[in-house]
């Protein structure tokens, strides 16, 4: 039947509107049931777990499977695509503000009251794999041997220490994350901010084919029952969209706004431009036009390796983000343009604390489902239900984005953003990366390494030290290639080691506009 259902749903189009034949009826009807079924079988199974939850922890596991129960019913009864393509209008005037609009000067004193009515909450529920690392990402060492979080915390605190505030910084970790990050904060103990945590939800993984939790235990060290398994690989973090649900059942949202705390600040922990904006924040606080936006999303301009990223739209009377998944493939060349769809969203998210309480709170809180399928090292076919925090913006009232500068967006995703953060193109102040004033332009150089240098371990390895990269426009590395100690790069440059081949750039060497090939030619480009 299970199977039968996801057929049924899959193969349902609600933007087809007809009358319906007798025979038709009966389809109806039969998939409502099946629907019914499906849901109350789930909640069965969520009531059993609910009862293997270790001593004292009931009622959070309560909380977060009534979440996840009611992300399940969405996903049973929403057909069809997210958006119509045709029903996507064009952005109006005011939607998206310039950055360079806003006002910068400000007082000691006004700098001070506004910051303690900020909370600053850093996405950190990811791992390291995707640099070749175990544990958790903002544990990796990015620059001067700090860490992502070293780097988050020394933010914090020198705001904190010049303007005499307190501005408290919020971590949501994954159960992935927590440990590892609980042990480590220990030693911010003696440093002048406030440091909160919470846990993302965590949700059972559901059988594709039952549409079942996979899971026999909510205890971690459970034996899974299903051959091949463990109970860990049963369950998942639902995506960063949680955070909403994940803060108000932390109590932690209810108790920062009784300290007269007003907006949120929330952002990647990986995103190394993402600093607390006075700019921004006094938008937010002392409005010219009232009432203040509820929603703030910091886009920026949109170039050739940002094509995929999710964008703005208006839709259905609001703003609304657009990712790619939602966009039909006859379509996604158009929505690569970055003619047409000039900005991207950064993930640095602005949000009135008061708003957020009431939206959770009424249950209107209303993201698109990512529909994220997993085949287990089992073979198990499975089907996560996340959502994405951006995705929440169109629940707001007065939502808008902000145009920001590119240097507010500096994720760390690979050795290569890697690469660019440790090179001599930024200085380091205070926990925040500044673009070395002698680049020419404030562009940001592409740069893509290959397979070789996908680890940090092996990426480091590879560099005696990082080149001097102040005038590179563009660099491509493939193959088996090393750079010697104080190698300087301009212009565009590609090394490619063919198979078999190792490139070893020597030291000292300067490389300005040079393709260099696997038989150690430099030619000209």
């Amino acid at each position: 039947m299970a199977r039968m259902l996801l057929g049924t749903m899959n193969g349902y189009d609600s933007t087809k509107v007809h009358r319906r034949s007798p025979s038709e009826g009966r389809d109806a009807a039969f998939r409502e049931l099946m629907l019914h079924d499906a849901q109350t079988s789930l909640s069965h199974e969520l009531g059993r777990l609910i009862k293997t939850a270790p001593p004292g922890q009931e009622t959070s596991v309560r909380a977060q499977f009534d979440g996840f129960e009611r992300l399940f019913a969405r996903f049973l009864q929403e057909t069809g695509p997210s958006v119509k393509w045709e029903d996507i209008a064009t952005l109006p005037n005011d939607a998206i503000k310039p950055y360079n609009e806003l006002q910068t000067n400000f007082s000691k004193d006004a700098i001070k009251s506004m910051l303690d009515k900020l909370v600053v909450l850093k996405l950190n529920g990811g791992l390291g794999t995707s640099m070749g690392c175990t544990g958790t990402k903002s544990l990796i060492s990015v620059r001067n041997e700090l860490t992502f979080l070293d780097l988050t915390v020394q933010q914090i605190e020198n705001l904190n220490i010049a303007y005499g505030a307190n501005v408290p910084l919020v971590l949501m970790n994954s159960f992935n994350t927590d440990e590892e990050t609980e042990q480590t904060l220990r030693k911010y103990g003696k440093m002048k901010v406030e440091i909160h945590t919470f846990n993302q939800s965590r949700y059972p993984r559901i059988n594709r084919e039952s549409l079942l939790p996979v899971a026999r235990s909510c205890v971690e060290d459970t034996d899974s029952s299903v051959k091949g398994l463990s109970n860990t690989e049963c369950w998942y973090p639902p995506g960063h969209g949680d955070v909403y649900e994940s803060l108000n059942n932390s109590k932690l949202l209810g108790k920062f706004i009784e300290q007269g705390k007003k907006y949120v600040f929330i952002s990647n922990i990986d995103n190394l431009g993402a600093t607390a904006d006075l700019g921004i924040l006094n938008f937010l606080l002392n409005p010219r036009e009232s009432p203040a936006p509820e929603f703030v999303m910091e886009v920026t301009d949109k170039t050739r390796a940002d094509v995929k990223g999710g964008t703005l739209v208006q839709y259905g009377g609001k703003l609304r983000l657009l990712e790619i998944a939602q966009v039909p493939k006859d379509r996604v060349d158009e929505f690569k343009s970055v003619s047409k769809f000039k900005i991207f969203n950064t993930n640095n998210l602005w949000v009135s604390l008061e708003a957020m309480n009431r939206v959770v709170e009424n249950h209107s809180l209303h993201m698109e489902i990512i529909v994220n399928p997993k085949t287990l090292d089992n073979g198990l076919n499975v089907i996560q239900l996340e959502t994405a925090v951006g995705a929440a913006i169109k629940n707001f009232e007065g939502a808008i984005g902000i145009n920001v500068p590119r240097r507010r967006f500096l994720p760390v995703k690979t050795t290569s953003d890697l690469l660019v953060i440790m090179s001599n193109l930024y200085s380091l102040k205070h926990g925040s990366l500044e673009m070395n004033p002698k680049r020419s332009f404030p562009a940001v150089p592409l740069v893509k390494l290959g397979n070789s240098f996908t680890k940090v371990k092996d990426f480091l390895s590879r560099f005696a030290s990082i080149p001097d990269m102040l005038e590179l426009d563009h660099l491509t590395v493939s193959g088996d290639v090393t750079f010697g100690r104080g190698v300087s790069l301009k212009g565009t440059v590609i090394i490619i080691a063919n198979h078999g081949d190792r490139i070893d750039i020597p030291p000292g060497a300067i490389l300005e506009n040079k393709i260099v090939s696997g038989n150690l030619r430099i030619l000209d480009h």
